[in-house]
Order: structure tokens, then sequence, then C-alpha cells
């Protein structure tokens, strides 16, 4: 057809124009058209060329132009160190268009040995375009790589990362020079900039097919983007017998060669454009850089993840790529994140963690690597998962628990917590097991110090026998696992593990004279007692001491006022912008040499992995100091990044090139303790501790696939979707469905007032207490003329006066539950309400 009309029009040129007396330029002749066609939505725009070749030659999103040359898109295959590709065909292709589809047949390229054949489909679908791929492969196939396509964006600089499916990130800026590579199992990513605000979400379809991605900053410095669909899932290439790494550098081949086999296959790419800010932005911030707190969740809080079902506070840019199992805090970056993906892909790695890291006996690995050279000999499975060469890190089994506890707490997902019931229960009663002496303390695989052995995350000081550190992680880990049995209807486990949490806690708050850890002397928690009775780590190690009040262990307001009065008067005679891991020197012998003199790593150096329990130690006391250090965090990322393992302690410098997720938390830290934004099973609660100069923030937050808006007033906080809305003076918690709005008073875990209804509502909460329930609430145009209202936890059978506005409207008595219901005939749209003890 196209063919067709070329000669047609050259014969009306050439003959049959001149017959008229029109004189014709020669150079004015065409003698082809350029075979493009151009696809475009409101926000984006592609070319197709289909001369002799079939590739995407431009891209578009929202008017900015990010791929822009010939080998723009395409799909290719390597086989035997030779490239084929659509950029280079066997024929030509044909382009077909009809209603809102356009259509290449015709894609042909291989060798006289192997053909492989095309056809690709373009449809526009409300915003987005759809690109499917039909394939045929002549014969079986062994390929070095295969790119089913691959797009070349203009710049590495073109989007600031990308988002994965499973909720991990793709961070350029850790692309640090040409050939860095990064593959990953997803069949989704989120490209985005920051500056533009301009996002681009590619998904692939491809049923009863596994997908892989990979990422390139090319020797051009170019950003290549490479899609491969294969029938099993992708090995990485590297290292030869563990075959477990995902970054690679100076190559591009992360992925082992695999088998494609003869016959049809299909795919499909789905491109929507998303602007950044409207789905990723968290609000207005009031008196702290918005745009701060916006990246460092954005970036460093995601960098743990390495891949779909390998979630840690580790880098993928790591060296060894370590993942430790033993930080509690894996599920607690999520509350930052506020990204759904994040949740659900962590559900899938702890049911992955469950399912591989857990030893039938109970021992829960504490970490997965890369290769296994940071592993005792011998003590690895072929998963990964291994026993440190440092020593039993005995964290990791309450650590396990307490992330598995948080994150049902931010989805609410019961099915999904019952099938980690027995799990969790084998790696509680593992660790228990480990109380020889009966006094609630659990004692570590090592009795002392020479021998030269640690037991929990700061793994190269010798901690030993009944460690401080380890017994305040468990205690966090039973007292949220006793809750989560009791709504699984185990309450004998439930007891069991709440009693236990009881003595440790009476053990651990005791003097160190009486077996506790409480050391009078210098006015800490210490890190841990050797069997002999010796007791070490006198020297204010901050975890300890921060958890202990975090966790609510600590419940001495004296005691915590020394500690954190403490730790401030030694930060204000360094002037150090973050609280290092101990705030004087261990003594010698109870760690590694190297580490003295002091400060040194683990003896003093500054971890911001630790920023969230210390921010919400202070949250309470002082949220002055809280906010100062976050503020000092936010500053720190704005020169460097954040881009390190740790700070040094003389300089205050970036040092180590394992980069740790972690240096976010004292900013999910702003957002649990002092913005009090606490995502739970069946509720969002609000606890906040801002100052001044916070109030007037306005933080989004999606909650249960709701986009909440939370303001932060001095003294008003109120929680509002897009309907309902709840005002109070303290904290609370909310919950709305369709036609539901509950209020929780204060921490309560039960609902107090529970409102149906079909209209938009307000309430403000004046007085909630035993004796009189006070609101006002308001309607804007109410179309249905009744609320319904259940009161709960009132005394049981008891009598109470309803009053509206001012006036008694009805008397009702509760039932033997302490509950009452009440139907309301709306009057007005502003309306004061009142429930009253007594007759």
């Amino acid at each position: 057809m196209f063919t067709k009309r070329v000669y047609t029009l050259l014969y009306f040129l050439a003959v049959l124009l001149p017959l008229t007396g029109v004189a014709v330029p020669a150079h004015k002749i065409v003698a082809d058209e350029p075979k493009t066609v151009t696809i475009s939505t409101p926000k984006l725009s592609m070319v197709l060329d289909y001369d002799n070749k079939a590739s995407i030659i431009s891209l578009v999103i929202n008017g900015k132009k990010v791929i822009g040359s010939a080998d723009g898109i395409y799909t290719s295959i390597k086989v035997g160190g030779v490239t084929y590709s659509s950029l280079h065909l066997k024929g030509t292709p044909v382009f077909v268009k009809t209603a809102g589809t356009f259509k290449i047949n015709g894609i042909s390229y291989g060798d006289k040995g192997l053909t492989i054949n095309e056809s690709w489909t373009f449809l526009k679908k409300d915003k987005s375009i759809k690109w499917l791929i039909e394939r045929t492969f002549s014969k079986q196939v062994k390929v070095d790589e295969a790119a089913m396509p691959v797009f070349n964006f203009d710049d590495i600089n073109t989007w600031d990362g990308a988002y994965q499916g499973y909720g991990g990130l793709a961070w350029f800026y850790l692309f640090n020079e040409p050939l860095c590579t990064y593959g990953v199992h997803t069949k989704s990513s989120s490209f985005w900039n920051s500056k533009s605000d301009i996002g681009l979400n590619i998904t692939v379809d491809a049923p009863g097919k596994e997908v892989a991605m990979k990422y390139t900053r090319t020797n051009e410095n170019r950003l290549t983007y490479t899609v491969t669909v294969s029938n099993q899932e992708m090995l990485p290439s590297a290292d030869s017998g563990t075959n477990r790494r995902r970054f690679i550098r100076k190559a591009t081949d992360v992925w082992a060669p695999f088998n494609i086999p003869a016959g049809n296959s299909s795919q499909s790419l789905t491109f929507t454009y998303f602007d950044y800010n409207d789905k990723y932005g968290r609000g207005k911030f009031t008196g702290i850089n918005g745009d701060q707190v916006n990246a460092v969740l954005s970036t460093i809080a995601r960098i743990g993840v390495i891949d779909s079902l390998h979630f840690g506070g580790n880098s993928w840019h790591t060296p060894y790529g370590p993942i430790c199992l033993h930080e509690q805090y894996i599920a607690q970056l999520g509350l930052g994140i506020n990204d759904p993906d994040y949740l659900r892909g962590y559900k899938s790695c702890l049911d992955f963690y469950r399912d591989h890291a857990i030893k039938p006996d109970g021992r829960v690995y504490p970490r997965w690597a890369y290769t296994n050279e940071d592993a005792m000999p011998g003590q690895f499975n072929k998963d990964g998962f291994y026993e440190a060469q440092w020593g039993i890190l005995m964290d990791s089994n309450p650590d396990f628990v307490t992330n598995v506890a948080e994150l049902y707490d931010m989805t609410g997902d019961k099915n999904w917590v019952k099938t980690h019931q027995l799990s969790c229960e084998k790696a509680l009663d593992w660790i228990l097991k480990r109380d020889s002496n009966n006094n609630g303390l659990v004692e570590m695989m090592t009795d002392n110090q020479a021998q030269k052995k640690s037991s929990d995350w700061i793994d190269i000081i010798w901690a030993s026998y009944e460690n401080a550190f380890v017994n305040a992680n468990l205690y966090h880990a039973l007292v949220k696992w006793a809750d989560i049995e009791h709504q699984l209807n185990n309450n004998t486990k439930a007891k069991y593990y709440a009693d236990f949490a009881a003595k440790l806690k009476a053990s651990f708050n005791k003097p160190t004279t009486e077996g506790g850890f409480w050391d009078e002397e210098n006015k800490c928690y210490v890190h841990w007692r050797d069997k002999d009775g010796s007791i070490h780590g006198r020297n204010m190690v901050t975890p300890v001491n921060f958890m202990a009040i975090a966790y609510d262990i600590c419940d001495d307001d004296s005691r915590k006022k020394l500690i954190l009065d403490n730790i401030e008067a030694q930060m204000q005679k360094e002037k150090l912008f973050f609280w290092p891991l101990a705030m004087t020197s261990y003594a010698p012998g109870e760690g590694k040499e190297w580490q003295w003199p002091f400060p040194g790593y683990e003896n003093g150096d500054l971890f911001l992995s630790w920023g969230s329990v210390g921010v919400k130690a202070y949250a309470s006391y002082n949220p002055t100091l809280a906010v100062k250090y976050v503020k000092n965090v936010l500053d720190r990322y704005s020169k460097d990044g954040l881009a390190y393992q740790r700070y040094g302690r003389m300089k205050q410098d970036g040092l180590g090139d394992d980069i740790l997720s972690g240096n976010s938390l004292s900013i999910v830290g702003l957002f649990q303790a002092i913005y009090g934004v606490n995502p739970l099973y069946n509720r969002f609660y609000l606890d906040p501790h801002i100052t001044p100069e916070l109030a007037g923030t306005a933080l989004n937050y999606i909650f249960r696939d709701q986009r909440l808006i939370i303001n932060l007033d001095k003294d008003s906080y109120a929680v509002s979707n897009q309907r309902f809305k709840i005002i109070c003076n303290k904290n609370f918690g909310f919950n709305a469905s369709q036609n539901q709005l509950s209020y929780f008073n204060s921490s309560n875990a039960i609902a107090s007032l529970q409102i149906t209804t079909d209209n938009p509502l307000t309430i403000k909460l004046n007085n909630w207490d035993a004796g009189k329930m006070e609101w006002q609430q308001i309607l804007t145009k109410p179309s249905v003329k009744v609320l319904t209202y259940l009161v709960k936890q009132l005394k049981s059978n008891a009598n109470y006066i309803v009053s509206v506005n001012g006036k008694v409207v009805q008397k009702v008595k509760s039932d033997e539950k302490g509950n009452i219901s009440i139907t309301h005939h709306i009057a007005g749209t502003s309306e004061k309400m009142s429930i009253d003890y007594g007759d």
C-alpha cells in the first residue's frame, strides 16, 4: 500500500504536473516518505521509526524529551557474543494503522540459523500507551543477554531514580562511574525527577513468565534500562558458586545466560505518566526543610532494599551486599517511606525469610550477603543466610518478630500475620529458653568478653552472657507479639509472652549490684554483664539507653532525665551533629583491638541508624532537642547525601562504603515520634509532640489506600480523608470506611465513638472522659437527615443523658458491655453533642 502511494505521487510529480505548465524545481521532488509515526496522549508522546528497522526514536514526558536517538528503544538478543536487534532487520517492516491502534509487522532479525520475528502493537488507553510485543523464535537458543526491550535515556541524570514494583529503588546518584549495572526482579519501574516532577511508570505484563530489569550507566553517560522476560527466574551471573550479586561495576552482564525455547510468546509494556509531587509529595512542612525530608525518605530510606525478596539496611551498592536480619527497624522504615508497594514487597520478603532464614529449632540466621566472606565457616545455607564470623548475633530472633509485628500494624492484614504465628513463636521460644537462671534476662552464647565473640548489632564489641542490647530488643518484640497472640485468640501464649516481658523489665531495671543493668555510679544502663558478674559497657552506650526509654522499659522519670541530660551535655561539649554509639570509650578488651584509641568505629563513631529511637527517647521529654538533631541530619544530607556507613567522631566526616538506609531513621523518627504518625492494625493513631516552630504542618499520608491529611497546629490536631475529619487537642485514633467514622480516645485500641452516616462529617472533640463526652459536629449540605452513634467503653448498665446544643433530648441506659446506641435526627449543619453520666 505504501509503495503504491509513493509511485502514484512520483508519477504525478514527474509526468502529469509538468503538463499543466507549472514549473517543478528538481530539488523539491520527494522520492520517499519518512517512515515514522507519532503516538501521543496528553502527557506522553513517542515517535516510532520503521525505516528498515523498528525502534522508538523519541519519548517525551509532559513536554520534556527523555529519549531522542536512533537507538532510543528497541529489542535485541545477544547469542555467542553476537548481538541481533530490531535496529538491523532482514526485511522492511510494514506499518498498519486502524482506529486507536498502531501496528508494525514484519520485524525480523537474526542470522541464517536463528530468526526472531516480532510484531509491535501500540494502543492508547486513557492517559497511557500500551505496547504489545508478539515474538517467535525459530529454534531454542541460549542467550547471553536479552533486551525485551532496551531503553536508552539521553543522560544518566534524566531521572533521579526508579522505584521498583516492590518498593525498592535504583538510585542513579550511586552510579558514580560508567558501566555500573544493577539488576532486580520486578515487573514495574517508576522513573522520577524531583526537579521537574515528571514521572514515568513502565509496567510489564508477561503471563506465565518471569520478568527482570537492569539499569546501566553507559560509557557515554546515558542510562540504559533493559527488560528481560524468561521462563525461569533470572540468575545473577556473579559470583561463581553463589550467584547472588545484583550490583556490578565495569560490566553490564548482571544476569547469567539462559535458554529461550522455540515458539511464540507475548508481553506488553504500559507507559503511564505521573506527577512526582502529586504521587509522592508529603505535604506542607513548617519549621523544617520539607524538600530535604522528602529527599531522604525518597532515597536513603529505600536503599537497603536489594531485590524483591531481600530487604535490609545495607545497600545493594555495598561491595558484599549484606542484609542484617538483626535490625528491628526495617518495617519501621516503611512508616516514613509510606508507599504501599514497599509494604507489600516487605510482606513477600518476610515470607521468604520465614521459609528460608529460620532453622528448624527456631534460630533466625542474622545475615544474608552476595558472598559467604562474612560467614562463620560452614554456617550458611544455599539461600545465602548465615551466622556472622563475629559471633552468634542473638538480636536476629526478636528483631524478626518485631518486623513482622510492625508491618502488621501498617497493613492491618490479619490473615497474613497469622501465617507468621508459628514462625514467630518458634523464634521467640528459641531465645526465651536461654534464660537458664530464670531471672527474665536471656543469655548469649558466650559467657565472657575474653571469648572475643559478639552477640548483637554492635558486632565487634564482645558483649556476652546477659546483654542489655539484646534483652531490650526482646522486650520490645514480646510486648508487640503478646498483643498479636491475643488478637489471634491464643490467650495462653499472649499471657506467657506478656509475663516474660514483665519479668525481663523488672530485672533489667535493677541496679547492677542486684543483677540488673542500671549503673548507679555512671547513671546509665550498661551494655552487658559476664557470667562471673563483672559489668561491661559502662560508657553510656546510646542504643541501649535510648531503647530502654523508647521501648518503655525505663519508666522512672528521674533516670530518663539523667540519661538524656548527660548525653546532651556531652553532645554540647563536643559539638557533635548526631549521637555516637557510645558517649565515652569501652574499656580495653571489650572489643576488637583496632578500635582503640578512642574514638574509632563502634567504639564511639556516629551511626545514624539509631536516630529513630534517639528521637523517640527525647520526643516526650524535650522535643526541641529531638528536632535539633533531625535538622542536623537533614543539613548533612544536603552536603553529602548521607551516602556513608557512619561518620567519624573527630572530624564528623563520612566514612565507609557500606551505605545504610538507617541513615534516614531520624527522619522516620520525626514522623513517628514528633509528628505522631502511627499506623496501627485497626486505626491511624496520632500522638504528636510538635514544637511551636512546627505548628502549621499539614502532612499527606497514605493509610490503607486512603490519602489522609494530617494537620498539626498548637494544641489542635486533625486527621481527615476525603469524607470524614476528626479534630482533637490530644492524641487520638482515626478510622473511616465508606459510611462510618470511628474515634479512638487517647491510645485506646477500642473505638470510643462510631458514627454511621452517608454525609461528609467533621467532629471536633471537646471532652472525653468517664463522666462527660462532648463534641461539635459539622455537616456540609447533609443529604441524609439521620446519624447513628455507637458509644463504647462506658460504665455497664448505667444511665446517661444525651444533649444537643445544651438541650436534653434523650436518656439512655448502657448495656452490659458499656455500649449505647443513639439515632439522631439532624437539626442543623453544626451541632454540639454531649453525653453525661447520671440521671
